[in-house]
């Protein structure tokens, strides 16, 4: 294998990234390529999860329902023009004006009725309520008015944003980002080109990171493999905390499922720190919802559903599912279960259908290539499945999750509220943590939300897997960030000296 140049940087990621305007990004690859191109007024990738400011000079409130903000005076897109007060006002308005074909439509009309701009560079917000998440809803890329078609779209799905890269050629295998030149301070890129090649084999990057002809790999080799790894003498490897949370959907309405007994049947059989050691090298902390243990919001007494096959088995019999033929083989209930194709994954799930055959539950384990799986699971047509969350940064990540509204429809399929999960009063409270702005009471309010669905277990929260780049040892300066975002490859350089 030939190892790549000294003035680029090679990135392997494990699935197709195709949408690379912010305002369209639908999977966790897209989301983070495009903020290297259009980042938002704020960035919410800091070690304590407060935002900061990015393309914003400040932000103000003005009233409970109105705040200003003011971008920078030193901030250019690619093509050297000014971000203004009209290209942040237009990226928004683009998203929020009905019939926007956005992914983001709903949840940014819920929180803007306007925008308008009050300057060259002033920009107000009008809010439909008082917003506790205005500072992180301004993590959300903007890209230049000017440059877009009539349609509000870009030319050949290429955005013009003001990021440390813009978008090169690209195509299903491959992205180029090559170095914006008119970047400057803390967004201007150390090398001039980051390339980003699609390898779905997760054996198949750490070979080309072995063999110099990759550099830089976060959360694409399997921990279970990462200690063997982690021996290579060209590779260097690096952990840390991470925000994502691995989790099992449960169909709520499922005609097996619906009953909470079992559900909490469920999460009692499966023994889940042996699988975090055996598949995952205790590189990953275990769930108890959505937000991991560190985060301010977490209530630390919320209902643990703890590794019990003998309380599964009674919760079994009193949901109507008595073992119909003792140590026989034959089960209370089958039960199928969706993953994604990645080999790993179904290592994991296989698993899983172990765990739960222990205490009488079968499971017909069916792994799907991701789009026709992802599919599926916002049709509702699966019973039981797993993925993993978008960067939980607010507890807010509570409403877009649980609230009823945002249970996908056949006009609206982008509802984060997959499980079909209702509760009002998780409605309720859900709808009052977003607008309170007082951070205890908010955090008293999310403890009520956190025990509720904890106790309904209206999902399965699994563990949060440890945040891993692997580099090659050429490689230096990547910073990473609790969410796994690629800013981190801002300072990247290389040099024939190894890493320490």
């Amino acid at each position: 294998m030939s190892r790549t140049g000294n003035d680029e940087v090679v990135v392997l990621i494990e699935a197709v990234a195709q949408n690379f305007d912010p305002r369209y990004t639908s999977t966790n690859n897209d989301a983070k390529i495009s903020r290297l191109i259009a980042p938002g007024l704020t960035a919410v990738d800091t070690e304590n999860l407060q935002p900061r400011m990015e393309l914003a000079e400040s932000v103000t409130p003005v009233d409970p329902l109105t705040w200003d903000v003011i971008v920078r005076d030193d901030v250019r897109f690619s093509d050297g023009t000014p971000v203004t007060a009209e290209d942040v006002a237009w990226t928004y308005l683009s998203v929020i004006k009905k019939g926007s074909d956005s992914p983001y439509q709903k949840n940014l009309a819920e929180r803007f009725s306007s925008i308008e701009v009050r300057g060259p560079r002033t920009v107000r917000f009008h809010l439909v309520a008082p917003l506790a998440t205005f500072l992180s809803d301004l993590d959300f890329g903007i890209v230049a008015k000017h440059a877009a078609l009539p349609d509000d779209h870009f030319a050949n799905g290429t955005p013009v944003g003001a990021g440390p890269y813009r978008l090169g050629a690209h195509n299903l295998q491959r992205i180029e980002l090559v170095a914006n030149e008119f970047a400057s301070g803390d967004m201007k890129p150390r090398l001039p080109r980051v390339t980003i090649k699609i390898v779905v084999d997760a054996a198949a990057r750490a070979l080309m990171l072995a063999g110099g002809s990759a550099d830089v790999v976060l959360n694409g080799v399997r921990l279970d493999l990462l200690d063997d790894v982690a021996q290579r003498p060209r590779v260097h490897v690096q952990t840390a905390p991470s925000l994502l949370l691995t989790y099992m959907l449960l169909n709520n309405e499922d005609a097996i499922l619906k009953d909470v007994r079992v559900r909490q049947a469920i999460a009692l059989a499966l023994d889940r720190q042996a699988i975090v050691d055996g598949k995952f090298g205790g590189r990953a902390v275990l769930a108890a919802g959505l937000l991991p243990p560190t985060h301010w919001a977490f209530n630390a007494a919320m209902p643990r559903w703890g590794f019990d096959r003998a309380r599964a088995m009674a919760l079994l019999d009193a949901a109507g599912y008595p073992d119909p033929d003792g140590a026989g083989p034959k089960p209370r209930l089958t039960l199928t279960y969706k993953t994604s194709s990645d080999a790993f994954r179904v290592s994991v799930a296989r698993v899983i259908a172990e765990q739960l055959a222990q205490v009488g539950i079968a499971v017909d384990v069916m792994p799907f290539e991701f789009a026709t799986f992802f599919v599926d699971i916002k049709k509702g047509q699966y019973q039981l499945a797993t993925m993993q969350t978008a960067d939980i940064t607010d507890p807010d990540f509570y409403f877009a999750y649980f609230h009823s509204s945002r249970i996908p429809t056949d006009k609206n399929r982008d509802g984060g509220n997959r499980w079909r999960y209702r509760n009002a009063e998780v409605d309720a409270l859900t709808a009052l943590g977003r607008a309170e702005p007082r951070l205890e009471a908010r955090k008293a309010i999310y403890a009520t939300v956190q025990a509720q669905i904890a106790n309904d277990v209206a999902i399965v929260p699994l563990w949060h897997e440890a945040n891993v780049v692997v580099t090659n040892r050429r490689v230096h300066g990547f910073v990473m960030s609790p969410n796994a975002r690629l800013r981190g490859l801002i300072g990247v350089y290389k040099s024939d000296e190894a890493t320490p």
